[in-house]
């Protein structure tokens, strides 16, 4: 992907700072799979942390007050992370007004490493992306993308963050938008397996705006780039964790979307490069 550096007043990086936060220490193979289950944490604003508190209560917890330096290359993918993020507020700006449904206020964007308190309460790294509704702010660990290369099977390659970052930011428009609260509201009162399809909906949407950010930025898109989106959206389908995992796919317990489904969606949004065809609801519900 070609990029420039980015001036933003409203990204964050604390990577090699104190979280604030606990850690479960040597998590193992259950923080493994707990990142699995819930790759991409969404915009539920609920985080990861207490469930591995819950699961491994006996195991020692350290609070992680430690500080270090950046290495040269994580300060170049932490500028890689802004670039995108810019790029991205940018887009939505331009679509928001294009398309005559009000005014965008941009997100906020924090870099963090190992742990991080959040205004939907403490995460750790296992959560992967996620996006927290009450902040409005997208949090990342960025050693969820070599998680996702060597454990998931995913290409790798910048634009696999870049899609990520993109995903994220689609969660901020759902809440601009007024998507998520009516989706939260839906979800009152239902079944577990009907609440979920809400959430694949949701998360498919995300994806939606994911291509629809790359539709707006072909000018950066180098070859191979759309293949690494597309290698990442497979590996982080819930029927490729679940087999991976659990040896078995149970699609009532789906939150996130197929395989397939996450890349179509992703695909819909970048050739079709139209919001107005953001429906996904209309296929999952």
């Amino acid at each position: 992907m070609k990029w420039k550096k980015q001036s933003s007043d409203s990204f964050e990086d604390r990577r090699g700072m104190s979280g604030g936060g606990k850690a479960v220490v040597g998590g193992g193979l259950i923080g493994i799979v707990i990142l699995l289950l819930n790759i991409f944490g969404g915009e539920t604003g609920q985080t990861i942390g207490n469930v591995l508190e819950q699961t491994q209560g006996s195991q020692n917890q350290t609070e992680q007050t430690q500080t270090r330096e950046l290495t040269a290359a994580e300060i170049e993918l932490g500028e890689f992370a802004k670039a995108n993020f810019v790029y991205n507020n940018k887009t939505w700006s331009k679509i928001f007004t294009e398309n005559n449904i009000g005014t965008y206020e941009e997100p906020g964007m924090v870099l963090f490493s190992d742990s991080v308190e959040t205004a939907c309460g403490g995460a750790t790294a296992a959560s992967g992306p996620f996006y927290c509704p009450a902040d409005r702010k997208v949090y990342m660990d960025l050693t969820f993308f070599e998680e996702l290369r060597t454990r998931f099977g995913a290409k790798g390659g910048d634009f696999a963050i870049a899609y990520v970052i993109a995903h994220e930011m689609g969660h901020h428009v759902q809440t601009l938008l007024g998507t998520s609260g009516k989706v939260r509201q839906a979800q009152q009162g239902k079944s577990q397996a009907q609440a979920n399809k809400y959430s694949v909906a949701l998360e498919l949407q995300a994806d939606f705006y994911a291509g629809l950010w790359a539709h707006y930025n072909k000018d950066l898109l180098e070859a191979g780039d759309i293949e690494e989106a597309l290698s990442a959206a497979n590996a982080v389908g819930d029927d490729a964790i679940q087999s991976k995992m659990q040896g078995h796919v149970n699609q009532e317990s789906f939150t996130h979307g197929s395989s397939e489904q996450r890349m179509k969606w992703f695909m819909k949004g970048y050739e079709s490069g139209d919001i107005k065809l953001h429906d996904t609801f209309k296929e999952i519900l």
